[in-house]
C-alpha cells in the first residue's frame, strides 16, 4: 500500500483539530477540499478514519491506532527534508571530529566553547592511530593530526608548538627557558611511547644528531608523563599544556627548536568541505588567540618541517 503525505498531513491537521474547519483554515484550503484529501486517504488505506458529531469530528478507533504511525511517518519524511536540503546547501549539523587526546583537551574542548549555539555540534571521537585518511575513511568529517596529511586529502596547517622538556619550579634548569638537547639526554627523561608523534619527533632529533638516550621512562599518557615529572622521577618531553605546576623549556637542537605542527584534514569532495575549511581557519585563528605568537606558522624550517 502507497500513502500520499500531503493526504496525511491533511489526516494530521484534522485529528489535532478536531474540526475539518479548523483543519482546512491550518492548511489553507477550503473545507470541500479538505473533506476530499480525507475520503482519498480513507481510499488508499481502506480505513475510516472520522465520524461526525454534531459540528465536529470524532477518530474512529482505527484512526486513533493509525494516527502514531501517521504523525512518525510525517515527521521522519520532515526530517529527511531537512538533511538533504542541509546536505544541498553544504550546512553540516553535527561534525564528527577525530582528535589525539592531548589535543581534545587542550585544544579542541577550549575551541568548542566558543562555538554558538546555532554553528555544527562537535562529535568528537579518539584519533585512528593510523592517521587522518583511516580515521575520515571510519566515519569522521574533521581530523585534527599532528601529522601532514596526504596529498589526496583537503588539509590545512593549524599551527606549530616548541615540543618542550617540563621541570619542577624548583630544578636547576627552571629559569633558563630553553635547553640544548645534549644537556637534556644528560637527565633521566620521561617520554611517549614510539607511536606518539612527540616521541617520533624527539627520536628524530637524537638520531639526527648522533647521540643516543640515558635512563628513559616511556607513558602513553602525556598527563600521567607529567605527573611522573612533578614527582621528580625525570624531565618530561611532552607536547601538552603545563601541569602540576610544572615549567616548559624549549629543546634546541642545531641550532633549531623542536617543534610539532597540527593540522586539519578533511575529504575534499565532503558534501559540506566549504563549511570544514572555514570551521580549520577559525581554529587556527581560536590556536593563535590562545598560544600567541609562538603559535604562528611560519615557513622556514624546523626539526619538525618535514612532511611525512
Amino acid at each position: 500500500m502507497s500513502v500520499d503525505l500531503r493526504l496525511l498531513r491533511y489526516f494530521l491537521a484534522t485529528a489535532d483539530h478536531g474540526s475539518a474547519t479548523r483543519a482546512a483554515a491550518e492548511m489553507h484550503v477550503t473545507q470541500p477540499v479538505l473533506s476530499r484529501q480525507l475520503r482519498q486517504l480513507e481510499h488508499q488505506t481502506g480505513l475510516r478514519l472520522f465520524n461526525r458529531e454534531g459540528r465536529g469530528l470524532r477518530m474512529t478507533r482505527a484512526a486513533e491506532e493509525f494516527l502514531p504511525q501517521a504523525r512518525a511517518l510525517v515527521r521522519s519524511a520532515d526530517a529527511l527534508a531537512d538533511a538533504a536540503q542541509a546536505l544541498a546547501s553544504g550546512r553540516v549539523e553535527r561534525l564528527h571530529v577525530a582528535v589525539p587526546t592531548t589535543t581534545l583537551a587542550d585544544v579542541l574542548a577550549p575551541f568548542i566553547a566558543t562555538l554558538a549555539p546555532a554553528e555544527p555540534v562537535p562529535l568528537l571521537r579518539s584519533l585512528d592511530p593510523r592517521g587522518a585518511a583511516a580515521a575520515l575513511a571510519a566515519g569522521a568529517d574533521l581530523a585534527i593530526v599532528h601529522r601532514a596529511p596526504p596529498r589526496t586529502l583537503a588539509s590545512r596547517e593549524l599551527a606549530v608548538f616548541a615540543l618542550p622538556a617540563y621541570v619542577r619550579r624548583d630544578d636547576p634548569w627552571a629559569d633558563r627557558g630553553r635547553i640544548e638537547l645534549t644537556e637534556l639526554l644528560e637527565r633521566p627523561l620521561v617520554v611517549m611511547s614510539p607511536d606518539f608523534r612527540p616521541r617520533e619527533i624527539l627520536d628524530g632529533a637524537v638520531a639526527a644528531a648522533g647521540l643516543s638516550y640515558g635512563e628513559l621512562l616511556e607513558c602513553t599518557n602525556a598527563q600521567v608523563a607529567q605527573a611522573l615529572a612533578a614527582a621528580g622521577r625525570g624531565v618530561a618531553v611532552v607536547s601538552d599544556d603545563p601541569r602540576f605546576d610544572l615549567v616548559p623549556l624549549a629543546i634546541e637542537a642545531s641550532s633549531r627548536l623542536l617543534q610539532i605542527r597540527l593540522y586539519a584534514a578533511w575529504e575534499p569532495d565532503h558534501h559540506a568541505a566549504a563549511a570544514i575549511a572555514q570551521l580549520a581557519d577559525r581554529l587556527a585563528s581560536f590556536c593563535l588567540e590562545r598560544y600567541g605568537p609562538d603559535a604562528r606558522l611560519r615557513s622556514d624550517p624546523t626539526t619538525e618541517g618535514r612532511r611525512s
